[in-house]
């Protein structure tokens, strides 16, 4: 409830009803989140995924960060900084995800760890023009949403998912063919197995045949004193002993197991190298593409790219600083 009044505030700002006194903020206030300013607020990225860090305890405001970004464009602040640490302690949480889970394959397969880089295989020019055209379109969203336009900020969010259902479904079909590749080089099935090997019989359970045997005498000793009901109910009591199934060891012996078998049990994972997510050799396309369009994956997808960019912009700064101070 929390979470879905506080995204009204931030589509119709908090005197959306008349009802509550308008705050003067600015932007530089304490209670505005200066990483929603900067251009991202991780609190929005995971919500409903066990990754789920809560609604923000900060306000949220678009018209606060216009204004922060034409102060930031005049050099009076800059929090880019403040976002790139907080984006950079989750990736390099999730690294350690995703090093932990290489390593416990690795244990495993020693090829797994390093048989397919999924952020490799699905970083195609195509997969970069939709990743492109995602941005712009959620930026124009923004811009829509800062003017009032909501139909046509509801239609440009329309389109991402569009593009994003899109950029999942060829991401996954380019993950099949290497995942192909690689279930290629797996052991495959014998033509003809042989028959696994007969199990032993199991010898019957001495408790249970020294009851039997107790009953048999037990018949016998009634029917010599002419006990015929007695004697006769004492034989089925024996016989229904007799059908317990016997107690029988679990076999250990791995070389009984055909290649088949193997193969049902063993799943031959990959770890996602963006999310940490493990991904089997296996899996169908429609399952990849479920993947590819979570809400995990998207959103570590998005602080991997806005770290990116933030250093990018940071590296540049600095080259400029050192060409203004030789100059």
């Amino acid at each position: 409830m929390d979470a879905m009044r506080k995204q009204l505030d931030v589509l119709m700002g908090a005197n959306r009803n008349g009802d509550v006194r308008e705050v003067n903020r600015k932007y530089y206030d304490r209670d505005v989140c200066r990483l929603f300013l900067s251009g991202l607020c991780p609190h929005e990225l995971f919500q409903l995924t066990k990754m789920d860090m809560g609604p923000c305890p900060k306000v949220h405001s678009l018209q606060l960060r216009k204004e922060y970004e034409e102060a930031k464009s005049k050099g009076v602040d800059n929090y880019d900084r403040e976002l790139e640490d907080a984006i950079d302690r989750l990736i390099v949480e999730c690294d350690r995800k995703i090093g932990r889970a290489l390593r416990r394959l690795e244990d495993e397969d020693a090829k797994a760890a390093i048989a397919i880089s999924v952020s490799e295989v699905t970083q195609t020019p195509e997969i970069l023009e939709l990743s492109k055209q995602i941005k712009e379109k959620l930026k124009e969203a923004d811009q829509h949403d800062l003017e009032g336009k909501t139909d046509l900020k509801i239609r440009a969010l329309e389109e991402v998912e569009e593009l994003r259902t899109t950029r999942a479904d060829k991401q996954s079909i380019l993950l099949l063919d290497a995942f192909n590749k690689d279930r290629a080089s797996l052991p495959q099935p014998l033509p003809n197995p042989p028959p696994l090997a007969p199990l032993p019989v199991a010898a019957p359970d001495p408790h249970i045949q020294e009851m039997i045997n107790e009953k048999l005498k037990k018949a016998e000793d009634l029917g010599e004193k002419g006990m015929v009901d007695e004697a006769q109910k004492a034989l089925e009591e024996a016989e229904a002993l007799k059908k317990l199934p016997a107690r029988q060891e679990p076999v250990l012996d791995s070389s009984k197991y055909t290649a088949a078998d193997v193969r049902i049990t063993d799943q031959k994972l990959r770890v996602c190298d963006i999310c940490g997510a493990f991904l089997s050799v296996y899996d169908s396309d429609r399952r990849l593409a479920d993947h590819f369009g979570g809400k995990l994956h998207l959103g570590y997808m998005q602080i991997r790219d806005k770290l990116a960019e933030l250093q990018e912009e940071r590296n540049k700064s600095r080259k400029l600083d050192r060409y203004d101070d030789r100059r």
